[in-house]
């Protein structure tokens, strides 16, 4: 009986005992648990700093471009400052006699001036300006006007030697101005004469802006456009000439054009890997506009109401004014850092644009060349809108040739089809009009995706075995603590015990977990369906905007076929021309 009482009061204790240990095991239970969720808001939390990191290194990294690009535009504003002392070190004495010519010309129509002051003027230059080929020609402009007939055959020889070119393109345009036809007509005889149709002098321009304007005269008229013809003719007879027009042609009509701006398809540019080509296509798409208004803006112009003394004394200042050879490595450089100025630290996109130009800065180009330069890059080749009139009426044909192959070329770039990627979900559209098939596909993915997920999500071999184990093991302790074993019955009882709390905590988890990959993968869906919509969305938008502006190509080659050169040569007793665009 009192061995009984010694186990009553024994097993008292050990029961206070397990449920001490019972509430002690809840707790440690309870603070896995709350281990688990900080360990999953910790995950959740990584998986944020890298979005983060992500997005900062996007920014850095155009942070760096923008950086790249302000300090390449400020070394740009730098050497052009640089660049302008130069010229103005080595070439400035060029600039004095260049402003002299038209002022002595102006002066003796004024008669305000004394001839000894022209003389004398033109002498000091010829002194200051050892081997530049414009001071002897003053010198023989000063004699003629004082009727000194030696020395203006004297300074005239002189002239030739160092520049025959010049200098009979600017007795053309003085002659010319002075109404000595004839003459005019001998010296653009001489300046013609000098001249291969594959290797023209860059100043040839100046011929063509006289004779476009209607400036040289009846007869040097006939005696230009006969020459012109001839040089077409030979030129076209050469090999491959049509395929190097419409390359040249193309050239020139693609510096036209402009780079997208703006964010227009923002899920496009984000979720399509086509977005690079879609972009290129639509700015190729974009040109056709461009070039018309570039073209109409230029026909629209009203010729000149100077008089003919005031456009001839324009295109002697285009003549001696514009830079001369030895000026070309500094004014290419010049130019070069003008154009990154102009794209705001694009050095790539200067560079694109400096190797068309190119052509502008060549000391010698063929007639062709000469032509398109003056049709499209106007501020470098330094020619007058009457020209840009001419030159495009005569290559219309050519210009034509080259924009259709242009707006092939785009057009064939378009994709049939249109990529689209969410996360690792592919897929593609044609038209954007399969929204709901491509929803059906994206939601199947994310099931298989979830499926794998909570697959993944479950109690392992041992976990599974801790609660019929561990009710075994506590019932076994229970029959040896009541019988033979207190001691190794209370142990067993505890691991028993044990066992099946960590099953539980387990099994929490595991639920736990299972919940969040549902609820990650239900948002998932929802985003995706949203992306989806909105992208296909663009899609379509996309298709509706390059269709609508290719079809304006078509007024590009309306508006060139109903242009002739003929309409571009100026009368000077012609009204004003204008081309009905409807």
């Amino acid at each position: 009986m009192a061995d009984y009482a010694i186990s009553s009061a024994d097993l008292s204790g050990i029961e206070r005992s397990l449920r001490n240990l019972n509430n002690n095991l809840g707790t440690l239970n309870d603070n896995v648990l709350a281990t688990d969720n900080d360990v999953n808001r910790v995950n959740s939390n990584v998986q944020q700093v890298y979005t983060e990191i992500s997005a900062l290194a996007n920014e850095f990294h155009e942070f760096v471009l923008v950086e790249k690009r302000a300090h390449e535009k400020s070394h740009s504003q730098a050497e052009l400052i640089r660049l302008n002392q130069e010229l103005e070190k080595k070439f400035g004495h060029h600039d004095i006699v260049r402003r002299t010519t038209t002022g002595i010309l102006q002066a003796d129509d004024l008669g305000i001036v004394k001839r000894d002051t022209i003389s004398n003027a033109t002498e000091e230059l010829m002194i200051s300006t050892p081997g530049y080929w414009l001071a002897p020609c003053l010198v023989a402009l000063a004699a003629w006007i004082n009727d000194q007939p030696e020395l203006a055959e004297k300074a005239l020889r002189e002239a030739i030697r160092r520049n025959d070119e010049k200098t009979s393109l600017f007795w053309a345009l003085v002659c010319r101005r002075a109404d000595r036809k004839p003459a005019a007509l001998k010296w653009t005889q001489r300046y013609l004469a000098n001249q291969d149709e594959e290797n023209l002098d860059r100043k040839t321009v100046i011929i063509l802006d006289a004779f476009a304007s209607g400036l040289l005269g009846s007869d040097s008229e006939g005696i230009v456009s006969k020459q012109m013809g001839e040089w077409l003719e030979h030129l076209t007879e050469k090999p491959g000439f049509i395929e190097q027009q419409k390359q040249q042609w193309s050239d020139a009509i693609k510096l036209k054009k402009v780079p997208l701006q703006g964010n227009t398809y923002p899920y496009l540019q984000k979720y399509s890997k086509t977005w690079p080509v879609l972009k290129e296509v639509l700015e190729g798409a974009m040109l056709h506009a461009q070039i018309f208004d570039y073209f109409y803006a230029i026909f629209e112009q009203e010729a000149s109401t100077d008089s003919l003394k005031e456009q001839l004394d324009e295109i002697l200042t285009s003549l001696v004014t514009d830079f001369d050879e030895e000026e070309l490595p500094l004014r290419k450089e010049y130019r070069y850092h003008e154009l990154v100025v102009q794209f705001d630290g694009d050095s790539d996109l200067a560079r694109q644009h400096m190797t068309v130009e190119q052509s502008a800065f060549d000391e010698h180009k063929d007639f062709t060349q000469l032509l398109t330069d003056a049709a499209m890059k106007p501020e470098s080749s330094h020619a007058s809108v009457s020209t840009q009139k001419f030159a495009i009426a005569l290559s219309k044909d050519w210009i034509s040739e080259a924009y259709n192959d242009i707006t092939a070329q785009n057009r064939a770039m378009i994709p049939n089809s249109i990529d689209i990627t969410i996360d690792n979900f592919n897929d593609r559209t044609a038209d954007g009009q399969n929204e709901q098939e491509m929803v059906a596909r994206f939601n199947s993915q994310v099931d298989k995706e979830e499926a794998n997920a909570l697959a993944q999500c479950h109690l392992t071999g041992f976990e599974q075995f801790c609660l019929g184990g561990g009710i075994a093991i506590a019932i076994i302790g229970v029959i040896m603590l009541a019988f033979s074993h207190p001691l190794l019955g209370l142990i067993a009882i505890i691991a028993g015990i044990g066992m099946i709390i960590n099953y539980v905590s387990k099994k929490n988890t595991v639920e736990a977990n299972k919940q969040n990959i549902t609820a990650q993968f239900d948002k998932k869906r929802k985003n995706g369906a949203l992306i989806i919509r909105a992208t296909l969305a663009e899609v379509v938008d996309f298709r509706a905007e390059f269709a609508q502006r290719d079809a304006e190509s078509q007024k590009v080659l309306d508006f060139l076929e109903q242009i002739t050169p003929e309409q571009y040569v100026k009368k000077l007793a012609d009204s004003n021309r204008r081309i009905n665009v409807q």
